[in-house]
């Protein structure tokens, strides 16, 4: 499945953040099963030109999160968010599948995606904006090197 590659990719990225619990746990089997999720199941297709990223900081933003998603594509400090503020802003049924995958609850889901997104962000884009014209899991194996 894409988005356990993608989370094996976010997770190497993260620094190998792992967690306890289901298959797909830990900070990048989270965050891939919400981009793969988000990105209708293609893992690196979806908004913005191919980059599924975009589009779910696109979502935050859109649910009063402006300043937190500048903050993790600018090059100053990451601002935090919450769970709640991340539950919020999801799709309800987006957090319950990945939740579902990750083997905890969609609060958990939220919790873990609240604390790892905002470095994921600030590593995927060094320059202070989202690379464009590759796909999400290249982005991920170039920052890498």
């Amino acid at each position: 499945m894409a988005g356990n590659d993608l989370g094996s990719l976010l997770g190497s990225l993260l620094g190998g953040a792992g967690g306890a619990g289901g298959q797909n746990s830990g900070a990048g089997g989270i965050l891939g099963s919400l981009i793969g999720a988000l990105a209708g199941g293609k893992g690196g297709a979806g908004a913005n030109g191919g980059n599924p990223l975009g589009g779910l900081l696109d979502m935050l933003t859109k649910s009063g999160l402006t300043d937190q998603t500048r903050s993790w594509v600018g090059t100053g400090e990451n601002q935090t968010v919450s769970g709640a503020q991340i539950a919020e802003a999801l799709p309800d049924d987006t957090l319950q599948k990945v939740a579902a995958e990750a083997g905890v609850s969609p609060q958990q889901a939220a919790d873990e995606i609240a604390q790892s997104l905002p470095q994921a962000v600030d590593k995927l884009t060094p320059n202070g904006s989202l690379p464009q014209g590759a796909s999400l899991e290249e982005i991920i194996r170039q920052q890498r090197l």
